[in-house]
């Protein structure tokens, strides 16, 4: 864990001291950043490419290809609707819908406020009671839009 007073820098190129001698740092080095920082952010990019002698094209390939590399901090909560397949044949689409609306923003946001980040999963591995929500680290099942809608409150 690196320290919250170091500087960007300083904090990437303690991420990527500690993960040098793995095989394939790059991704290690990333999961590390995201755990610390909740984002990867973009001047860190130039950082690793000198790190790992890489490009800066081949670094920000990576963070950009890989859904979980966010580039900019979450909100202080993040809600997360499932669109697998068994989630979107029960009301998942209309549960997106409502929360873009009562939220005002896309999936991939951030309220205005930094309160809630909204993203979409593709599994959340709770298929037998979807459609499923996550609103930080816990898990809903059968959520509808009155609930969906207790959810959002809570989440503010």
């Amino acid at each position: 864990m690196t320290s919250p007073t170091q500087s960007l820098e300083d904090r990437v190129r303690s991420v990527a001291a500690r993960h040098r001698d793995d095989r394939g740092p790059l991704l290690p080095i990333l999961h590390s950043l995201m755990e610390d920082l909740g984002h990867i952010d973009p001047a860190a990019i130039p950082i690793l490419a000198d790190e790992l002698n890489l490009s800066r094209a081949d670094v920000h390939g990576v963070v950009t290809f890989y859904h979980d590399f966010r580039q900019t901090a979450p909100g202080r909560t993040t809600v997360r609707i499932c669109r697998a397949e068994a989630c979107q044949a029960v009301g998942a689409a209309g549960l997106v819908d409502r929360a873009r609306t009562r939220l005002g923003i896309g999936l991939g946001e951030t309220t205005p406020d930094g309160a809630i980040t909204l993203e979409q999963v593709f599994c959340l591995g709770n298929c037998a009671t979807g459609p499923s929500v996550q609103v930080g680290d816990r898990l809903h099942g059968r959520v509808g839009p009155q609930e969906l809608d207790r959810l959002l409150e809570s989440a503010t």
